[in-house]
């Protein structure tokens, strides 16, 4: 079975606005990712699973001197970045719609990403849905092997049993060290969102998990 053989969402497009109508014609050509194979300039950080794109957003307007592709399955969101991308003058940002997996497999050279977010990602809670999940042994060695040396893998939930799977899964990577003794405080940079915020009133816990990609015997 390949990695991309089993689904991480659930696709789904729903209501539209106009107005995303419009922003996602008027400005994919400037803001999207190109074909071909994925090249920048800068440290790149790719943040899987964007949402609406407003936490991707300000942390690239915080932090010019790292480009940032953002990547999201579900239209609105793209389209929202979109507009973000345009209103805050963001030269560092590209949005590509579609599967994350596919895009590390085929586009994505190994030792070429500065940083993984992947900040809220489905939980899918039901044990039968568990394979979906993005934090799996076969992904988590597929997202490691595109950080260069010292990069950085950033993850967030506000599930406590998927913290605790995460926590196991991305430990038992060879090519993995934690940088913290278990999980870690939020990092300053990871922006605070609507979302969380909600969770947060509700009593739900945040757990952040940041890994740093070391040499492997043999690499």
């Amino acid at each position: 079975m390949t990695t991309t053989a089993i689904k991480t969402f659930y696709p789904r497009r729903g209501r539209v606005s106009a107005r995303h109508e419009d922003a996602a014609a008027r400005l994919r050509p400037r803001y999207g990712l190109p074909p071909g194979p994925v090249t920048s300039e800068r440290p790149l950080v790719l943040e899987i699973g964007s949402g609406m794109g407003d936490a991707t957003a300000a942390m690239a307007a915080a932090d010019p001197g790292r480009d940032y592709l953002a990547v999201e399955v579900h239209f609105a969101g793209v389209a929202n970045l979109l507009s973000l991308v345009e209103e805050h003058e963001l030269d560092n940002v590209r949005v590509y719609e579609g599967d994350a997996v596919v895009l590390l497999t085929e586009r994505i050279a190994p030792g070429s990403l500065d940083a993984v977010h992947i900040y809220f990602p489905d939980p899918w809670p039901k044990p039968r849905h568990h394979k979906r999940r993005i934090i799996r042994p076969e992904l988590v060695a597929l997202i490691r092997s595109r950080l260069a040396a010292g990069g950085v893998l950033h993850c967030a939930t506000d599930w406590a049993e998927y913290a605790e799977v995460m926590l196991e899964v991305l430990s038992a990577d060879p090519g993995l060290e934690n940088t913290c003794e278990g999980f870690a405080a939020r990092p300053e940079y990871r922006v605070l969102t609507k979302f969380e915020q909600r969770g947060v009133e509700a009593g739900r816990e945040i757990f952040d998990l940041v890994f740093r990609a070391v040499p492997t015997a043999g690499s």
